[in-house]
């Protein structure tokens, strides 16, 4: 018999980040057009279980009503998709702002994620959504943290503990997403740090990305805290992986599968992360089957119920051949059926 989790997920925000509306050279794709990608994927019979979800313009209003979030989630689930994971649009410019900032940006992060689980709830009552968190960032760049790294750390702690406690009494956890972008999310260590500055570990955990966290090995944007040179052995990267995983494991609520080659990347507004490659991308670095068992050991017992790949900031062209979707669905089928539970 196969394993019946993780449930299999394709994002949508790939349609969105470093596009047109977000100061990119390249259209948006529609939420529409995300949907029909996905559901149109298939492999022996497997198919994409449901979608992890940006809430944002053009995708969604995060302030639309009852009415027209119950006509999304009858639009996904027409697919014969659910809704995962949500993210929150906890950014300046869009209805957050700076987790460290000033008192109203504060106030606007912690509102970002109260829309969020206002969203969320309408999709589980209607019972398109019934897992998945809310991912969150610290929304501050490395270079402002930089400038008093202690006070910054301690800023957001208590930012996240707010909106933590939003998210609680609306039944829901947030997943912080260490990427080497977001000031005082940067490294392994930092994220760590963070995480037990937060210390509410039943609400306030984190979401591994495979391109993401192999960046942190490599030190991007925090070389101190480094746990791998550029070049390097297997058995080095297998150490050093596992340091980082045992560290950030145990926080781990949510997870990305993804590909990178080593670099980094950005497009329109978005800051440089780590790039993610297509799943069969020749100069990708990480046997995606492997990496993942670092992170989803337990899973179940964390809570996880789903996995989602993250094609962020992949060009147009990539994202509307159907074999992009058909090469990531077997990747995914790859990983549950190695490190799959019932």
């Amino acid at each position: 018999m196969s394993n019946t989790y993780p449930k299999l997920h394709n994002a949508m925000w790939p349609g969105l980040v470093g596009k047109a509306s977000q100061g990119g050279d390249e259209p948006d794709l529609s939420l529409d057009t995300m949907l029909e990608l996905t559901a149109a994927a298939e492999v022996d019979g497997q198919k994409f279980e449901g979608i992890d979800y940006f809430l944002f313009h053009p995708h969604t209003d995060p302030d639309a009503s009852e009415d027209e979030l119950k006509a999304i989630a009858d639009k996904i689930a027409s697919y014969d998709l659910k809704v995962g994971s949500l993210v929150a649009p906890v950014w300046p410019g869009t209805v957050g702002g700076s987790s460290m900032g000033t008192g109203e940006d504060r106030d606007n992060f912690v509102l970002a994620v109260e829309k969020a689980c206002r969203i969320a709830k309408v999709f589980n009552e209607h019972g398109v959504r019934q897992y998945g968190v809310i991912r969150i960032d610290s929304a501050e760049g490395v270079e402002t943290w930089a400038q008093d790294p202690a006070t910054g750390t301690e800023a957001i702690a208590e930012t996240f503990r707010r909106a933590a406690q939003v998210a609680a009494d609306h039944g829901e956890r947030l997943a912080a997403e260490g990427e080497i972008c977001w000031g005082g999310m940067h490294s392994w260590k930092d994220m760590l740090r963070l995480l037990e500055a937060v210390g509410m570990p039943e609400t306030v955990g984190f979401q591994a990305d495979l391109a993401h966290t192999y960046l942190y090995l490599l030190g991007y944007n925090s070389p101190e805290n480094a746990l791998l040179q550029e070049e390097h052995t297997d058995e080095e990267f297998w150490e050093s992986y596992q340091q980082m995983t045992d560290a950030l494991r145990p926080w781990t609520i949510d997870f990305h599968v993804a590909q990178n080659d080593g670099s980094v990347h950005g497009t329109g507004d978005h800051d440089k992360t780590g790039r993610h490659c297509p799943a069969d991308d020749p100069a990708g670095k990480l046997d995606i089957v492997k990496c993942s068992s670092y992170w989803l050991e337990d899973a179940g017992q964390r809570g996880i119920q789903h996995i989602c790949w993250d094609g962020c900031m992949f060009p147009n062209s990539t994202l509307q051949n159907p074999q992009t979707w058909n090469t990531i669905l077997k990747t995914m089928i790859d990983v549950r059926d190695a490190h799959g539970w019932q």
